[in-house]
């Protein structure tokens, strides 16, 4: 059983955002028995073990690029649906709607990425830089060695707008749309992209259908999220907000990322993006946003309390969508 009609997949996603925001991924599971993320990605090394070989040409890697992201979207959602099939042989259908709810938690990032932007300003305060960039490090794949402390707040709110986008609206958007299967495979897309779709010449070929995918599904997320951070902005900024998304992030590199970092970078009165260097090579990035660069930690508490308000907008949005169904229940 993979498809629901929007009278459970509505409340599904908007009972998953309140009960993850709350609670997020209990650290004693991940002890236990993993996260959802962790199997995918088991199983994305696998593949990538087996079919993506040096001496197979650029086109076969390109092919076998695509049975692998299709074994990796449909192993997962095959067992969401022995699951949720054996669910529903023995539970009422109100309870599991609660089971797919608590499930889509799992896939969903509101609190951990909260933690961990948050850590980047307690780094910064206890280890001074060397701390800030340890735990930086954490949550970025550019160098964080060089890092001044604009430089690492920078980096820790860009990150917090990114995944604001990838990490917490796209999984809810699709279980709005689908339910848990929905959610699931998003998160198999997506934890695809970002473990195979890189321009290396290991993966450009293997993983550039997990890439193009990953864009595509996240489109309409990327938006969602601007939109978001756009309306939680102080009515001062928000003119500012708009006007940084409509004009910067088209520049972006990525059609997607763009986007919430845009939208933060006017909301704080920022910029963010621009060049940075990844692997000792110097990405030139496009600016997002007209403030200024010397972003502080006063700034990234800022960012935070953005992001807290952003996500109510979110919640708030999926709470009034699935009112009208949950009051039938």
């Amino acid at each position: 059983m993979l498809f629901f009609p929007l009278s459970i997949c509505l409340p599904v996603a908007a009972l998953a955002a309140v009960l993850e925001a709350q609670w997020g991924y209990p650290q004693i599971l991940v002890r236990k028995i993993g996260h959802p993320v962790m199997w995918v990605g088991a199983l994305i090394s696998r593949l990538d073990t087996a079919l993506n070989l040096s001496h197979f040409s650029q086109t076969k890697r390109r092919w076998l690029g695509v049975l692998g992201l299709a074994l990796i979207v449909l192993i997962p959602l095959w067992v969401t649906g022995l699951v949720l099939q054996a669910g529903y042989a023995v539970l009422p259908a109100w309870a599991m709607l609660v089971v797919q709810a608590v499930a889509t938690t799992a896939l969903v990032a509101q609190r951990s990425l909260w933690v961990h932007v948050a850590a980047v300003g307690q780094g910064l305060r206890r280890g001074g830089l060397a701390g800030g960039r340890q735990a930086v490090s954490q949550i970025v794949g550019r160098d964080t060695s060089a890092l001044t402390e604009a430089g690492i707040v920078r980096a820790a709110l860009e990150s917090l707008a990114e995944n604001f986008s990838d990490g917490v609206v796209a999984p809810l958007f699709w279980a709005a749309l689908f339910g848990l299967p929905g959610a699931v495979f998003y998160k198999a897309v997506n934890t695809a992209d970002s473990m195979i779709g890189h321009l290396t010449p290991k993966h450009a070929a293997f993983g550039m259908a997990a890439a193009k995918l990953d864009d595509v599904i996240n489109l309409p997320a990327s938006r969602l999220a601007a939109l978001c951070l756009v309306l939680a902005a102080p009515r001062a900024n928000r003119k500012h907000a708009w006007r940084a998304v409509w004009r910067d992030a088209p520049k972006h590199r990525s059609p997607n990322a763009g986007w919430p970092e845009a939208a933060m970078a006017g909301a704080l009165g920022l910029r963010l993006a621009g060049p940075r260097i990844y692997g000792g090579v110097k990405v030139e990035d496009s600016w997002m946003g007209h403030g200024t660069a010397n972003a502080t930690l006063t700034d990234l508490e800022r960012g935070l309390a953005l992001y807290r308000r952003a996500c109510g907008f979110l919640i708030g949005l999926l709470l009034c969508a699935a009112a009208p169904f949950i009051i039938g229940l």
